[in-house]
């Protein structure tokens, strides 16, 4: 009578699951990088949603009429709604870090202890941070209108609370995220995610933010953008080792 033949831990990707699905598709490296490509996307959609709508407050050299006339009118309701959106950017922005870093650590074990790895940890986490950060400074003023019947504070105070804003995020902000875009391209060649002409592109454009002295809005879509090329590489690209 002829046994049936018993594998370990280390069986080929042609092994199968009790339920006859084949291994490679059983692979977590392939949920995780399924993980980290469509929480980048939510990512991307809902960053550029909650910019544009935070964004319709009045720019630091905007005249005081503009902010009056924007504060007392319907534009601050906007305003308001993007505050609520940028917190759930934010969740899927660390989402995505999270799962990309452990994607990143599943195929390479060793990363743990190279730099880069906590640098990309810590980068992330101070984007999201600042990005909070700015956002509630910017919308303040707004929110205020839509939760109290108190006297509106004069232009300067609503002007001094954007410029915390814009300095959080576009000065900050922008520089975590080029920190970002670094670190991850660097440990996403390193374990054979990313091809080489994104890797150069990702370190350019990393590059372009670290040294961006603008204070434009379109800046801030440099980031999500970028994002967005990356979950789609990780959502169509198969990891190294994983077999189709």
């Amino acid at each position: 009578m002829r046994l049936p033949t018993r594998h370990g831990a280390t069986g080929t990707a042609a092994d199968t699951t009790g339920d006859g699905t084949d291994a490679a598709a059983a692979d977590p490296r392939v949920g995780h990088a399924r993980m980290a490509g469509w929480s980048g996307v939510v990512f991307a959609l809902l960053f550029t949603v909650g910019l544009v709508l935070v964004q319709q407050s009045p720019g630091l050299t905007a005249p005081d009429a503009d902010y009056v006339a924007f504060y007392t009118g319907s534009g601050d309701v906007l305003v308001a709604l993007g505050l609520y959106i940028v917190p759930f950017a934010g969740i899927a922005c660390l989402w995505h870090m999270i799962a990309t870093r452990t994607l990143l650590q599943v195929l390479r074990p060793r990363s743990w202890s190279e730099i880069p790895h906590w640098l990309h940890l810590a980068a992330g986490v101070l984007f999201v941070a600042m990005l909070f950060g700015g956002a509630a400074a910017v919308g303040a003023v707004a929110l205020l209108t839509q939760l109290s019947t108190a006297p509106l504070p004069p232009p300067e105070v609503a002007r001094a609370l954007s410029a915390v804003g814009y300095t959080m995020v576009f000065v900050y902000g922008v520089r975590a995220a080029g920190m970002y875009m670094i670190t991850t391209t660097g440990l996403a060649r390193s374990a054979g995610v990313l091809p080489r002409w994104l890797a150069i592109v990702s370190y350019l454009v990393a590059a372009f933010l670290l040294v961006s002295v603008t204070f434009h809005p379109a800046i801030l879509l440099v980031f999500p953008a970028w994002v967005l090329l990356i979950s789609i590489v990780l959502l169509v690209r198969l990891p190294k080792g994983v077999s189709p």
